[in-house]
């Protein structure tokens, strides 16, 4: 059996309790456009682990919670 790995995120609940953040304000603190924004959020793209950090720091948060990372069993 082979492993699948997924890396999860709370951005969106994380922005929206941050006085409801916009994905571009986001996007300008953490020096990236605000369409890879869009796709980390939405799980379509895994950040590199230097994005990950600088979207953590600028939520003040740990990484750990910022994102997550799930193992499942395949067949």
């Amino acid at each position: 059996m082979a492993r699948k790995a997924e890396v999860t995120n709370n951005i969106r609940t994380l922005r929206f309790f941050a006085r409801e953040m916009t994905q571009q304000e986001l996007a300008e603190k953490t020096g990236v456009s605000r369409q890879t924004i869009i796709a980390v959020e939405a799980g379509k793209y895994s950040p590199t682990l230097e994005l990950a950090f600088r979207i953590a720091e600028a939520f003040g948060l740990p990484i750990t919670e910022v994102f997550g990372y799930k193992t499942k069993e395949s067949s």
